[in-house]
């Protein structure tokens, strides 16, 4: 009799296995619903980043009458301020860090919008520097690849652009603010840590293009008209 009794008492039974498996179930759900809700919340900080140059952008040029970084008498308005061309272009890669002999309107941008008081961050010459975003890469402006006026992704004048973003998170970008296809509209893509072509890009949202992008698999830069 005890032996029967001992026996019963070894296992589970199936009611207990059940409400093991719920109970696994719903951590797993709980968590899958906690990275969704942090990467919603990167893509969301992103986009207001971006968002947050733009707005910045436009306030310099509606209070001084000119494009910032290429401000052609910034010097005038700001302590050590570096003046920039004057016709309009922000000249020098988004991602540009140089030193202050060699600083481009890309860097002078955040120089003047800082000393504006419209952005936070550093902003003497000698630390003017593309600000960082949450993907681990930074977000910048340009108008386009080479001095010689090529564009960017194909997209004529300023952009602001961030590096270093998930394909995922770029095509859910480009959904938000564009029309989702990477080639085409205000917002446009390409892989990350090749430089941004003259030339538009089509179709890099997906993880077969993803897997062959050069350097970083995976990974993107996705620039937005100003």
């Amino acid at each position: 009799m005890n032996i029967n009794i001992k026996a019963r008492q070894g296992g589970f039974t199936l009611v207990e296995i059940a409400i093991v498996l719920v109970i696994i179930g719903l951590l797993l759900v709980g968590v899958l619903q906690g990275q969704e809700m942090i990467e919603n919340g990167k893509v969301k900080k992103l986009v207001a980043d971006m968002k947050g140059v733009s707005a910045a952008y436009y306030a310099y040029q509606d209070r001084y009458q000119a494009i910032p970084g290429d401000d052609l008498i910034a010097s005038t308005r700001f302590t050590g301020a570096d003046n920039g061309g004057g016709n309009g272009l922000i000249t020098g890669l988004f991602d540009a860090i140089a030193a202050p002999a060699a600083a481009t309107e890309s860097n002078n941008f955040w120089q003047h919008t800082r000393m504006a008081g419209l952005l936070s961050g550093v902003a003497t010459a000698a630390a003017a520097l593309p600000q960082a975003n949450n993907f681990g890469g930074v977000i910048g402006v340009q108008s386009h690849v080479t001095a010689a006026g090529g564009t960017t992704y194909g997209m004529t004048g300023n952009v602001v652009c961030a590096s270093q973003v998930p394909w995922r998170t770029a095509l859910s970008i480009d959904l938000q603010l564009d029309d989702g296809v990477s080639g085409t509209g205000k917002v446009r893509s390409g892989a990350t840590n090749v430089t941004a072509t003259a030339t538009a890009a089509a179709a890099v949202y997906g993880p077969a293009v993803a897997a062959s992008a050069v350097l970083e698999a995976g990974l993107h830069t996705i620039c937005m008209k100003l």
